[in-house]
């Protein structure tokens, strides 16, 4: 655990002050003095960060023979519970992918015998996509092993940092995914 600074900073603090983010901030201070850049400390290192995060996740995603879609939709698959099925618009819902990405992602996991596509029992025009027992077991420990990566990512911040950063996020986020009907809250 390293110690705080003897100003009383917390240890992020000297982090932010010397990241790439915070050099191109100087330049454009030093650049465009009249503009204030401190978006871009909050933009440009969620950026970042997602960008390590998606490699971090992939990695995960590739020890199962899977891509981030074809994890998303058997992930869907899983969350609807037994008997783990959904209709295509249903899927594409969830994994919020279009509905040819949803296709190309589903011929493959077809392919693989981990999904099938059949006709809906309770309306025999609908159609579903279903997990196969394959699936099932491969989306189960594919799912055991990315929550461990995540624990694993998220460890570097104390729980009370996490709880507040999930909160500020999913309020900002919805400032973005509010529903259409009303109007986003300032």
């Amino acid at each position: 655990m390293s110690k705080l600074p003897a100003t009383g900073a917390r240890p992020h603090d000297d982090a932010r002050s010397h990241d790439r983010v915070a050099s191109i901030q100087a330049e454009w201070r030093r650049e465009r003095p009249d503009i204030d850049p401190s978006p871009q400390g909050l933009i440009g290192r969620l950026h970042r960060l997602a960008a390590h995060l998606t490699v971090e996740l992939d990695s995960v995603y590739r020890e199962f023979g899977l891509s981030t879609g074809e994890f998303d939709v058997l992930a869907a698959l899983r969350r609807a519970g037994e008997p783990y099925e959904r209709t295509p618009g249903e899927l594409a819902e969830r994994t919020m992918i279009t509905s040819g990405g949803l296709t190309k992602r589903c011929d493959r996991l077809e392919v693989a015998g981990l999904i099938e596509r059949r006709v809906a029992e309770t309306d025999r025009r609908g159609r579903v996509v279903a997990l196969t027992p394959d699936g099932l077991d491969l989306i189960d420990r594919a799912y055991e092993a990315h929550m461990r990566n995540e624990h694993r990512l998220v460890a570097a911040l104390d729980p009370d940092d996490r709880d507040a950063l999930a909160g500020t996020l999913a309020h900002w986020l919805a400032q973005f995914e509010a529903p259409e009907s009303g109007t986003p809250e300032p």
